[in-house]
């Protein structure tokens, strides 16, 4: 049956078209269940015996409603709930309000065990309806699910075994609607408690019952027309709130202000306004007098939490009192020294401030953490709903308040907690339970949290997936039809060289002295795109993983295993097919010509880095493809000096290695990664191609081409180091990357070789993040990677574990091919944009996730363990300083107050900190409190730079109430220099307190060396 629908519609120029909208409605639509004789389905998805629920008579299939879907998303995906006719309306309303959803509930139609089908009822001819004169769409589509509701009752009432519909709605009215139909309906919460089972009650929304309805806190949020107006007219400010990881009170924005990009600080709960890490927001800037020029400190507990508050308000009064200054008389001596404070502060560059006016969108996730043990008050064995207190284990994360009638039994537990709402009246947000995932402390319990944190895609590949791999398995090799359109160059002496027990081995190299004098060079990609085809399952589960997540005992793969670790894999001695780079280069590393060719290769040898430079050190070894690794290996050293005398960067990351026990996979020793001569062998290689191919590619889709830049740094992110390294007589010029390479290159200290290098790690804080980016959304001016001093980059040699090396595959296959036929998949510069938003964001997720694994399997090492370590200071902050201990890698807050027990003061709570050292904004670093002349120097400093001696042990005094509560941190104590109240006795002298006597941090007397050693090259990490 058509029906159709005409309409007038004006054109911007002017014309009147007629529109005519046809609409087809069926009647071979079926039902899907599957005792029904009288639709013809083939494979019915509703079970002859649905869901059963005591307060029904006769087993049912639910049909919610829009609602339903949208507030109690984590209730439907719950095993119990099964059997379930999701509306058409109610799915295109879903995808209206919310794409996450919308993705959830179209997760739960694809899996067979839910059994939720898709009835599609605005094409049925039996439960289409028009909507009425004045009736809302809302209106509207509630009587559309009433409709079809009533259509299902009377096509399945004679089935047998009887079975019934349960129409699910919170909406009262539509309920009352729907029984005066004849229909049964029922509310989420009744239809839930009916079912008696604890975890799932859990997990229902419940932010009314939770919301304290008491005093206001927190100033209203804009409506979005007023944000909207607001932005536009360059009021409010918008981007994407970023948290401290030291100080959930501190947040910040990066956007333009005034035309040019910078950082908004927001600090406060107040001006924060219940804005989450990771929201979309509206900021209004703060008059200049409240912006900020010192660091918030450290927030640890409520106690520091009220303290932090307590000094914003206070900084932000005298801020406002010196702003008025030419109106007051300050005759007080308070009020002079406040005023010099003030003026200090002027000193530095004051940080601009704001507080957020609007929630732009939400970014709410489900979190990981624990319930505070001290929020739990009802007796043992308890299973009355309490409200209590979640801690995530993100430190970003507020508290959030939760209704559980389990708070006995998941204390000491690792849970999952999702945000409903935050209303103004309450002072954490409110959420609810979805689920346990083990105990805490258990590796692999932690190990799942850190990766669901991180919102790391960790589940086992579907069958779908899997059924895209060769039928042959482990059985496929290369037949003689895969050499057409590919070069054999199987006689070829390629190698690779990877990190030891890597398996995923995407490239591989050769080089062949040519006649004329010159070398052919030739770099060897895994031929990924040969078995992962444009828009099948396996290619849409890739492109969402993004990339391969490297844990220390683990790695998440984005390619099933059976292609990452064997038919893709460059192993040695069997065939592959490859993607060949190939280029001509004289005797300067010089490029005379480049080709880019599909290939067939046999690696004569996969070796480890150390192996590669055995070899090239062994005089006696003169086989080929030795011979070949040597000429590899000189080519590269001019590369490289190439790269860096035209501004390449020589940055440096602590990074460790750790050796686990075989069977435990137990940390048994960490130490520092050593990187070869041979690991920037394969990195110049490797960012040759790179580069290579990415001129080729935009050449081919200068709209389309997927790129990567690494956008300059701002001179607000040198300011602080800049200082630092102005008491040794040293400069830093950032304003290009040659002046920033040279800066560093020439920052030496003679009496401490690991300046350089500490100077060069923190310098690589000062970078921005490189990103993927699709080149019709930049300008050319801004393809530029700061980093490497290349106008132009794109990555292409890793595409068993980056999806951006995939379609970047692609779009040079298309470019060397003409004949080659290929989709907008190429082509449409808008999924490409989006496309490189999802994998900038797995790409950032994953290396957190690494770095939290690292976290992890240290505090492993250390337990039971104390150690004392040399370290230095790589941050200050207003209530404590970090330090760098680089034998391990790590890092740890030591903390510059002491806490003062009040017992001794007949007290029974833990008193608040008390300041033993206080922020000197002038130098950027903490000083001892004592009073001082004109031009005299503090008794005791902590400044950037300075080497300490720390005691490193794991912190048993964990927030949420001690075991089960937060993860176990790594505690670090100052050894020297001593300073009472903060330093402790180390090990071997805790009853000698001269062993710890103070050590001058006065400014050391500076003399030039030749810099340090410079081979170190950044890291091509593979596991």
């Amino acid at each position: 049956m058509l029906r159709q629908k005409a309409f007038m519609k004006k054109t911007k120029s002017g014309k009147v078209l007629k529109v005519v909208k046809e609409h087809y409605l069926r009647d071979d639509i079926w039902c899907s269940v599957e005792t029904c004789k009288v639709c013809e389905h083939t494979e019915p998805v509703l079970s002859a015996v649905p869901s059963i629920n005591k307060a029904f008579r006769l087993p049912h299939y639910i049909i919610p409603d829009t609602n339903i879907f949208i507030n109690q998303i984590d209730v439907m995906e719950h095993p119990l709930i099964t059997n379930v006719i999701v509306l058409q309306t109610v799915l295109e309303e879903v995808k209206h309000l919310s794409l996450p959803i919308y993705q959830r509930v179209r997760d739960m139609i694809a899996n067979k065990e839910k059994r939720f089908y898709v009835f599609s009822n605005e094409h049925h001819r039996g439960t289409f309806i028009e909507k009425l004169k004045d009736e809302s769409p809302n209106d509207r589509n509630d009587r559309a699910i009433r409709v079809a509701t009533k259509w299902y009752a009377n096509h399945i009432k004679d089935l047998n075994p009887r079975v019934s519909v349960v129409m699910m709605t919170d909406d009262a009215g539509n309920r009352d609607k729907a029984t005066a139909d004849g229909l049964q309906a029922i509310s989420v919460k009744w239809y839930i408690e009916a079912l008696d089972n604890t975890e799932i009650l859990d997990m229902m929304s419940s932010a009314k019952d939770l919301d304290d309805g008491q005093k206001t806190i927190y100033d209203e949020h804009l409506s979005s027309a007023h944000i909207s107006n607001g932005i536009k007219s360059g009021k409010y400010l918008q981007g994407k709130l970023g948290i401290s990881s030291h100080n959930y009170l501190e947040g910040s924005i990066y956007t333009k202000i005034n035309g040019e990009e910078g950082t908004i600080l927001i600090v406060g709960r107040s001006n924060l306004n219940r804005a989450v890490d990771g929201d979309i927001i509206a900021v209004e800037l703060l008059p200049k007098s409240e912006w900020r020029t010192t660091p918030t400190g450290v927030v640890v507990d409520e106690e520091e939490e009220q303290a932090e508050e307590e000094s914003l308000k206070a900084e932000q009064e005298a801020a406002a009192a010196t702003a008025a200054k030419e109106d007051t008389i300050m005759a007080e001596p308070e009020a002079e020294k406040a005023t010099a404070a003030v003026e200090a502060h002027k000193l530095d560059t004051p940080q601009p401030c704001g507080k957020v006016v609007g929630i732009i969108r939400r970014n709410w996730r489900q979190y990981c953490g624990f319930i505070d043990r001290k929020s739990v008050h009802t007796p043992a064995g308890s299973s009355a709903p309490v409200n209590v207190l979640f801690y995530a284990m993100e430190s970003k994360i507020p508290k959030i308040k939760i209704r559980t009638r389990q708070a006995h039994s998941l204390l000491g537990k690792r849970i999952i907690v999702a945000i409903d709402s935050w209303p103004r009246t309450s002072r954490y947000p409110i959420g609810h339970f979805i689920r346990a995932l083990g105990e805490a402390g258990d590796k692999s319990t932690e190990t799942e949290v850190l990766l669901l944190e991180h919102d790391v895609p960790f589940h086992e590949f579907s069958k779908q997936v899997l059924s895209f791999l060769p039928v042959e398995g482990e059985n496929w090799v290369v037949q003689p039809e895969h050499f057409a359109g590919r070069e054999d160059f199987r006689s070829l002496n390629v190698c690779s060289i990877d990190p030891p027990g890597c398996t995923d081995i995407d490239d591989a190299l050769h080089v062949v002295p040519l006649a004329n004098g010159n070398y052919q060079v030739g770099v060897h990609i895994a031929d990924v795109t040969h078995f992962v085809k444009p828009g099948n399952v396996m290619d849409q589960e890739a492109a969402s993983r993004g990339t391969t997540v490297y844990l220390v005992d683990k790695r998440i793969d984005m390619l099933p295993s059976l292609l990452g670790t064997n038919l893709c894999s460059l192993r040695s001695n069997v065939e592959r097919l490859a993607f060949s780079c190939i280029w001509e280069l004289n005797k300067d590393a010089e490029i005379v010509n480049v080709r880019f060719t599909k290939s067939v290769i046999a690696s004569k040898a996969s070796l480890t880095y150390e192996e590669a430079q055995n070899r090239i050190d062994d005089a006696s070894m003169q086989d080929d493809v030795t011979s070949g690794i040597r000429i590899l290996n000189m080519l590269a050293k001019k590369l490289k000096q190439r790269r860096l005398d035209m501004g390449a960067l020589t940055l440096a990351s602590p990074e460790v290695r750790f050796s686990l026990e075989r069977d435990t996979q137990d940390p048994v020793d960490v130490e520092m990664k050593e990187l070869k001569e041979t690991n920037a062998l394969v990195e110049e290689f490797m960012l040759l191609a790179n580069i290579s191919v990415a001129r080729k590619i935009y050449e081919k889709f200068p709209d389309s081409a997927m790129l990567r830049c690494h956008p300059q740094p701002p001179s607000a992110n040198f300011e602080k180091l800049e200082k630092a390294v102005a008491r040794f007589g040293i400069e830093i010029d950032h304003s290009t990357s040659k002046t920033l390479s040279d800066s560093l290159d020439s920052a030496v200290l003679p009496e401490e070789p690991y300046f350089n290098k500490l100077l060069r790690i923190m310098t690589t804080r000062c970078m921005m993040q490189a990103l993927y980016f699709c080149s019709g959304a930049q300008i050319e001016q801004e393809f530029r990677h700061y980093g490497l001093a290349t106008d132009i980059y794109t990555h292409f040699t890793s595409p068993i574990r980056r999806y951006s090396d995939v379609m970047v595959h692609r779009q040079l296959h298309a470019a060397i091919d003409s004949s080659l036929s290929y989709g907008d998949e190429l082509t449409d510069k808008e999924k490409m944009n989006d496309l490189c938003g999802n994998l900038n964001h797995r790409n950032r997720m994953a290396q957190q996730a690494a770095r939290s694994s690292v976290e992890l399997f240290t505090h492993l090492f250390f337990k039971n363990k104390t150690e004392e370590e040399e370290g230095y200071v790589i941050r200050i902050l207003k209530n404590a300083f970090i330090v760098l201990v680089p034998k391990y890698g790590i890092e740890g807050i030591v903390y510059a107050s002491a806490k003062v027990s009040k017992a001794d003061s007949g007290e029974s709570a833990t008193a608040q900190p008390q300041p033993i050292l206080v922020y000197n904004p002038e130098t950027d670093c903490l000083q001892s409190t004592e009073t001082l002349a004109e031009g005299e120097t503090p008794k005791t400093q902590v400044q950037l730079f300075q080497k300490v001696m720390v005691q490193i042990s794991i912190d048993d005094d964990l927030k949420g109430g001690g075991e089960g509560g937060m993860r176990q941190k790594l505690k670090m104590e100052l050894l020297k220099p001593w300073i009472e109240g903060i330093s402790v006795h180390g090990i071997a002298n805790k009853d000698d307190p001269e062993a710890h006597a103070v050590t001058s941090t006065k400014k050391r007397d500076e003399a030039p060396v030749p810099a340090q050693d410079k081979k170190r090259a950044g890291k091509r990490t593979k596991a």
